[in-house]
């Protein structure tokens, strides 16, 4: 299955090439990470006031996509 993202760009002439939100400077994984650390929506909004919430739920999306397309190597243990 292909999931489209609507939200997320790619330019190599940007951040490096990372995936963004929107053309903004503002990477996927910042935001996932922001997640990650327990911040709010709220929070997340109110520190990148570009965002709105439907970046975030994108920015989720193609976290969890981007997992089910590699194998990431995991400590067995």
């Amino acid at each position: 299955m292909t999931t489209s993202f609507s939200r997320i760009t790619v330019s190599p002439g940007q951040m490096a090439g990372l995936p963004c939100i929107r053309g903004l400077r503002i990477p996927v994984a910042t935001v996932i990470g922001m997640v990650a650390d327990g911040m709010s929506e709220a929070e997340i909004l109110a520190a990148f006031p570009d965002l709105v919430a439907a970046d975030i739920t994108e920015a989720l999306r193609f976290a969890a996509e981007a997992v089910r397309e590699r194998e990431l190597p995991l400590a067995v243990g």
